[in-house]
């Protein structure tokens, strides 16, 4: 759009430097490249109001160090409330909407007036730069004068909903030793115990900094105050004239205040420059605010996207507050046609919301101003880009994605670009985001922890009380000299984004990386579910072992019956992939929420795995934590029953005593004859204690590959019916291909090929992937306890599938030694191995060269020190902490079928007794990143590299 505000800065940069910026990518580039200079040039451009001089523009290049513009002052009120001409003062600045109260229209001229006699009027109560101010207020207009009159005389503010309990607002409000508190008298949500007023008065007499007290509305005072109390509406009528005060770049000005699940709240400090100058280029540059828009943001006085939208007054647009719940879809909608909204802000949930209730905002209303709609607060589905352009219009839908911790967005909107569904448009100027890869990210892919790479002006001043050692923890202690935001993201060859939520909500089950948002979207197909949240309950005192959990909370008069509980899993299985679907499926009334509207996974996960919440002042719904317990000990109360229900009568035919067995196991009921395995949420561990059962209940014997082909009831029905001298066969074909040469993949301890299923899916290739599974899975066969025994047989399996090379050929753990071993037979024939993937292969201790060995066996008893150490230490937490047990479905004790203990005894004498030989060819390592833990094994890769020649 070349008429864009960023248009016409890209044009005063390019005369400023004498370049030429061919595109959005090349612009971005010079932001982050020669940052001091692009700062300096939009503090210039931007016209804001500021004395002193801008050099040195910052002070550093690391950005935990940097300071922009230190020899800078400025007023972030006066910024805000600038006024040029008579007729810029007529101009509406802010519109009022309540609930059960007439819409305020507020001109410019008026509330500049406004805070100047507030501002005035603190003055008189003793308020002075660098004292603290806290709010407890609805999205009003009294909060904005309290706000911009607290910055006006350089004090820090602060605000709260007044839905927030006592003891949430106090974890909040003690650190920060406030001398002025604002208050709301009337209201306080419909879920308050406690009227606004009592709690409010109770927040007097518990801080005992305050001097005074604010109402901000007419309500009634509440008795046994402290402090005297005084209404904004008579301080903001007091005449009030002068100079506006300026202070240092780097005032502070707002002091927001992270989620709190994990502990008390941290107060983050924000300064007035920084966050005045971040606000203006997102606004100017990427939103293109004008004078002449209006902007309503659907905020809370306790969430950033107050102070962002109370900014966008510097670039002269007015701003539209709503203060009240949304009595329907149309509520927001219907505020946007009526006051010409131009720029709508608005969060995923309000729009799924909107579709879900089949309300289409274009058949109901007009749009006349309306020219695009902002996203954030949660990931934005690609789905919803295409309801905003079937219900609402061409609009573009710009998700922007940032945080409290840096009171702004790291990747938002471009006017000049158009939109990609499902995309994020651009990096933010001057920010050099990059997606790093972590510990909690797939190697290989575009998908990283987001960090930024340079200094910014909007990076917080630090946390209150100016503790550097917790500052360095939370954003630069993982990645050194830059920051870690904690967010998830993707970045294509174009510089847009995708956001896959926070790097700790990641779901780690097994060792497999789960990604929830691909659960949700999967979700879509399911109507009945209306909001869910997965969670990876993990098991008490056992290292390594845990499940996925998904809470959901259903649409009425939906109920969690099992044949739901199936499409559910189907669903995630078919849209996502199996190692997405949840072991456990639970009901619950509400997800737990933070008091910024956001899900706090870490709540949900505490309540599963039986440990206190660490903050629940943090909740705004505290009681969802005892809901989600109730319905965990519903669930382990119904699969008891199906247990108790799954003896099958001998009478029964095979696949009605199969039914019952795998309810008992699967914990859901009724099933199918057609209900696949996979697609219930069946896994390797899962298929374990199904063969199991089939063993004790039915005496049958089955090798866990059986289920690769009879995933079904009826199917393996016809299986243990069939006739009983089948051979197992020793390849499984686990994935079919398109041709070529296939891809073989070796057995581990366990023998069976089921575990390998999730990786072989996962390839990136179009060639048949085969699982070499052990002899000894037939109960008639031996099983063969010697590596090179099984080399010798499973090569000449292979041959009878593809005659010769070259050939592809990988293990796992053990698996790694016979696939090795195999290349060793082939390459002795003279056959050429096109590829040997070895993940981790590891070695006994006794395989290690004399001396290393000798190290290894003196270091032994300290290591096994350390590991009793580390379990006694994590026993005596859970007692401290009361943690109960991990309580799962079946039992935690995992037994295996006589036919795979056998199996699994002779594959690891076969371990223990293997000497790798030399091999005259190449090998790919994979090293897990968590390190083994039984204590005969040694670091292998001092052997590999002896014998790979």
């Amino acid at each position: 759009m070349s008429g864009s505000q960023l248009s016409a800065f890209i044009r005063s940069c390019e005369a400023e430097t004498g370049r030429r910026f061919a595109d959005s990518q090349s612009f971005h580039s010079f932001s982050v490249r020669d940052y001091r200079r692009f700062w300096a040039h939009f503090l210039s451009w931007s016209d804001l109001l500021w004395e002193g001089s801008p050099e040195p523009v910052c002070t550093d290049d690391l950005c935990e160090r940097a300071t922009f513009f230190p020899e800078v002052r400025l007023n972030y009120a006066e910024n805000l409330l600038r006024v040029d001409g008579p007729a810029g003062a007529e101009a509406i600045a802010l519109v009022a909407h309540h609930a059960s109260a007439p819409p305020a229209r507020i001109s410019r001229g008026e509330l500049r007036s406004r805070v100047r006699g507030v501002a005035a009027g603190l003055a008189r109560l003793g308020l002075r730069a660098g004292d603290s101010v806290a709010a407890v207020a609805g999205n009003n207009a009294e909060v904005v004068v309290g706000g911009l009159a607290t910055a006006a005389l350089g004090a820090t503010f602060s605000s709260a909903g007044p839905d927030m309990g006592t003891p949430a607002l106090l974890t909040r409000f003690e650190q920060l030793a406030p001398k002025v508190l604002f208050a709301n008298l009337v209201g306080g949500g419909e879920a308050a115990s406690t009227t606004l007023a009592d709690r409010v008065a109770e927040l007097t007499r518990r801080l005992p900094s305050l001097t005074a007290l604010v109402a901000l509305d007419d309500g009634p005072a509440p008795r046994d105050l402290t402090v005297p109390v005084h209404r904004l509406a008579d301080m903001a009528t007091a005449p009030a004239d002068g100079e506006w005060a300026r202070f240092p770049f780097n005032q502070p000005l707002f002091v927001l205040f992270t989620s709190g699940t994990t502990g008390p709240p941290k107060c983050i400090v924000h300064g007035a420059g920084g966050t005045l100058l971040e606000h203006v280029k997102e606004h100017r540059l990427h939103v293109d605010l004008r004078p002449e828009d209006r902007l309503l943001f659907h905020t809370s006085a306790a969430w950033m996207m107050w102070n962002w939208q109370l900014s966008a007054l510097a670039s002269g647009s007015a701003i539209v507050l709503y203060d009240g719940p949304l009595t329907g879809p149309e509520t927001l909608w219907r505020l946007v046609s009526e006051e010409e909204v131009s720029v709508f802000g608005t969060s995923p949930p309000y729009l799924r919301l909107s579709e879900d209730s089949g309300f289409s905002p274009r058949r109901e209303m007009a749009f006349p101003n309306l020219r695009s709609i902002l996203s954030t607060g949660s990931i934005l589905h690609d789905w919803q880009y295409d309801w905003v352009r079937e219900h609402v219009g061409p609009l573009p839908v710009q998700s922007v994605s940032g945080g409290t911790d840096i009171l702004g967005c790291f990747v938002l909107g471009n006017p000049n670009l158009p939109v990609r569904r499902g995309w994020i448009q651009c990096r933010s100027l001057g920010m050099d985001v990059q997606a790093l890869p972590s510990a909690t990210t797939p190697p290989g892919s575009r998908i990283g922890e987001l960090v930024c790479r340079n200094p910014f002006p909007s990076r917080p001043l630090g946390f209150l009380g100016g503790d550097e050692r917790l500052f360095h923890e939370a954003y630069f202690e993982q990645n050194p000299g830059v920051w870690t935001h904690g967010d998830l993201i993707e970045l294509d060859d174009l510089g847009q984004a995708r956001i896959h939520g926070r790097s700790d909500g990641v779901v780690q089950v097994q060792g497999v990386r789960i990604g929830p948002a691909e659960i949700y979207g999967a979700l879509r197909n399911v109507p009945e579910v209306r909001e869910a949240m997965a969670v990876e309950q993990r098991a008490t005192g056992v290292r390594g072992r845990s499940r996925l959990v998904l809470l959901v909370v259903l649409r009425e008069p939906a109920k969690l019956d099992g044949r739901l509980v199936v499409r559910i899993r189907r669903e995630i299985a078919l849209s996502a992939s199996p190692m997405h679907v949840p072991e456990l499926v639970l009901e619950i009334p509400e997800v737990p929420t933070t008091h910024s509207g956001k899900p706090s996974e870490r709540a949900a996960r505490d309540a599963l795995e039986g440990a206190p919440a660490a903050n629940t002042e943090a909740l705004r719904n505290p009681g969802s934590i005892d809901e989600i317990q109730r319905a965990l000990a519903l669930a382990v109360e119904n699969a008891q029953e199906l247990a108790r229900a799954a003896e099958p009568a001998p009478e029964e035919s095979t696949e009605a005593r199969l039914r019952a067995i795998w309810e008992g196991v699967l914990g859901v009921s009724p099933l199918r004859p057609d209900d696949d395995f996979f697609d219930l949420g069946g896994t390797s561990l899962v298929a374990v204690r199904l063969l199991k059962a089939l063993h004790d209940r039915l005496g049958v014997e089955l090798s866990l590959s059986t289920l690769v082909h009879a995933r079904t009831t009826a199917a393996m029905a016809a299986v243990i019916d069939g006739p009983a001298d089948e051979q197992v066969q020793t390849l499984v074909l686990l994935r079919p291909g398109q041709g070529g040469r296939p891809i073989y993949i070796v057995h581990s301890v366990w023998g069976d090929v089921l575990a390998l299923r999730p990786l072989a899916l996962a390839l990136d290739t179009d060639r048949p992937v085969y699982g070499v599974q052990a002899r000894g899975l037939d109960p008639r066969e031996q099983p063969q306890d010697r590596v090179e025994d099984m080399a010798e047989s499973y090569v000449e399996a292979i041959r009878s599938v593809q005659p010769t090379g070259p050939y592809a050929i990988c293990g796992y753990s053990f698996g790694g030694l016979v696939a090795f071993e195999m290349a060793r037979v082939l390459a002795r024939s003279g056959d050429r191995i096109e590829w040997l993937g070895l993940l981790d292969p590891n070695l006994h201790h006794t395989c290690l060269p004399p001396l290393l060995r000798w190290r290894f066996l003196a270091g032994k008893p300290f290591r096994l020190l350390r590991t009793r150490v580390a379990t006694r230490t994590r026993l005596a937490r859970y007692r401290r902490e009361g943690i109960a047990p991990w309580v799962p479905l079946t039992s935690p004790r995992l037994e295996l079928p006589p036919l795979m203990d056998r199996l699994m005894r002779s594959c690891w004498d076969a371990f223990t007794a293997y000497r790798p030989g030399p091999y005259n060819g190449s090998a790919t390592f994979f090293s897990p990143a968590t390190p083994a833990m039984n204590d005969d094994l040694c670091d292998s890769l001092p052997v590999w590299r002896r014998v790979v020649l």
